[in-house]
């Protein structure tokens, strides 16, 4: 029986950049603000993180700093998904003899594999670790949903944790449940669905919402788990009007505006992102600056 990595809200970290450099002091901000907050996973450079525009050596170095920085205190999950498996094996070896307690890999994108490559594609980088491998499967950015029946065939892995779902079918989160193993752990992908996908037997959510309300979003995530579905729901509906301007331009570019805004600059996304327009950017001012 695989033990469940982790429970609640992890947080998908955005990365900070200081000009053109990852802004190291500020990571080490961030990290500390989701730990005081009771979040104990982080996602680093994943999609939030602007994962496709940074450097292998870029992100080996961030893995390293993060870990060391956190120690025991926090879960370092490492993304190291690509479009190519063989490049996705290499990182993830080299994020594991970093430290990372953990890996995030997105399916490959662009080039649409089979239900067939799909699951040879995980069985290579989960038998190239020794340290637990979530699947991400985000449909919108990778041109491919992942079927349920690739699901069970990698929930036979012994190192593949679960998934990151991050599709927008409801219903498919109870078909995951009803054909993997109860080992095989299911977190939400999708903030706007993480109360109806726990409810559903899913064990967390991996969020972007948290790294601008970390205790919220775990407040949410911890009711849920605890069966206060009520409160759940209410902390869901409460904070639906922020996930939404979270989400109303391409991530990252709204939650790093966001995150500006309640004190942490984190700088600019990386072209070919820009900055947030001015009229959503006004809209978000209204709803996290009232006064």
């Amino acid at each position: 029986m695989k033990k469940c990595l982790f429970t609640g809200a992890c947080t998908a970290l955005v990365t900070p950049f200081l000009g053109s450099k990852v802004n190291y002091p500020m990571m080490e901000q961030l990290l500390r603000r989701q730990m005081d907050a009771g979040i104990r996973a982080v996602v680093i450079c994943g999609t939030t993180g602007e994962s496709p525009t940074l450097s292998d050596a870029e992100k080996l170095e961030m893995f390293c700093r993060a870990k060391r920085y956190v120690g025991d205190g926090c879960l370092i999950i490492a993304g190291t998904g690509s479009n190519s498996t063989e490049h996705t094996v290499a990182l993830s070896k080299a994020a594991e003899a970093a430290g990372v307690d953990a890996l995030l890999v997105v399916s490959p994108y662009y080039n649409k594999a089979t239900p067939e490559g799909l699951v040879t594609h995980y069985s290579a980088v989960a038998g190239a670790v020794h340290i637990p491998v979530i699947a991400y499967n985000v449909p919108s950015r990778t041109g491919v949903d992942m079927s349920v029946q690739v699901y069970q065939c990698l929930a036979q892995l012994p190192n593949m944790a679960g998934v990151k779902e991050a599709s927008t079918d409801i219903s498919k989160i109870a078909k995951i449940k009803a054909a993997c193993p109860a080992d095989f752990t299911l977190w939400s992908g999708n903030d706007d669905q993480a109360a109806a996908v726990m409810a559903l037997g899913g064990m967390g959510v991996i969020s972007v919402l948290s790294n601008v309300l970390p205790v919220e979003t775990q407040a949410m995530a911890q009711a849920a788990l605890d069966g206060d579905f009520d409160t759940a729901a209410d902390l869901q509906i409460k904070l639906l009007p922020l996930i939404e301007l979270l989400f109303c331009e391409v991530n990252p570019i709204p939650v790093k505006a966001a995150m500006k805004l309640v004190g942490y600059d984190c700088g600019e996304c990386r072209l070919p992102l820009t900055p947030m327009s001015q009229e959503n950017l006004k809209k978000l001012q209204k709803l996290l600056l009232p006064n």
